[in-house]
């Protein structure tokens, strides 16, 4: 990638790690994403497989929902956010107001409020299509400061919870990342990690 073209890419929080780490850095809706690492795509496919492969999706768009209840919610998305546990996501559709489907999202119950991520093409469009229905009475924020990550894999939930006990125990002197237990936010470290089945 031309200096040029990495120069007009946005940055998620977790870039310098990709970078010093050797991840070869490619263009993704207008992020500069890492595509692999040094031990190549073959076998970060195999040991995501074969264990869990942990993901940096921070160019998704995150979206707080300030004074949006449920119902309100409900008028755009056709999934059942009303009965959403705390700390527990929904995948649903955004749709327009003939009923088409302008995006997918997930839908989550955080804090006694609700938060949406969004895919990374289209967030401000969401963005602009949630402030216009919900009108200025609310507050629909998008934040473009924080990391999100994804742990896909058959043992993505042991190596959660193995994280989260080593980050819990101080013992986190070999991994470059601390992370949460499940469903458990940490506001000394302002994360959270609700459990979805969505990719």
């Amino acid at each position: 990638m031309s200096s040029q073209e990495s120069a007009e890419l946005r940055r998620t929080p977790l870039h310098a790690l990709h970078v010093a780490r050797g991840a070869k850095m490619v263009p993704f809706a207008g992020y500069e994403m890492p595509v692999q690492y040094p031990a190549g795509i073959i076998a970060e496919h195999l040991h995501t497989r074969a264990k869990a492969g942990l993901f940096d999706v921070s160019h998704m768009g995150q979206v707080t929902l300030h004074g949006v209840t449920a119902a309100m919610l409900e008028t755009l998305v056709p999934g059942d956010i009303a009965t959403l546990p705390e700390g527990r996501m929904r995948y649903s559709l955004l749709l327009n107001d003939d009923g088409g489907i302008i995006d997918d999202l997930m839908a989550l119950r955080f804090g006694g409020g609700l938060q949406l991520v969004v895919n990374a093409a289209t967030k401000e469009g969401d963005v602009a299509h949630l402030r216009e229905r919900f009108g200025a009475s609310v507050g629909v924020e998008l934040h473009d400061d924080r990391a999100l990550l994804a742990l896909q894999g058959d043992a993505d939930a042991l190596a959660a919870q193995t994280a989260a006990e080593r980050s819990a125990a101080g013992s986190n002197a070999n991994t470059a990342l601390r992370l949460p237990s499940p469903f458990v936010h940490h506001p000394r470290q302002k994360t959270y990690s609700p459990s979805s089945n969505r990719t």
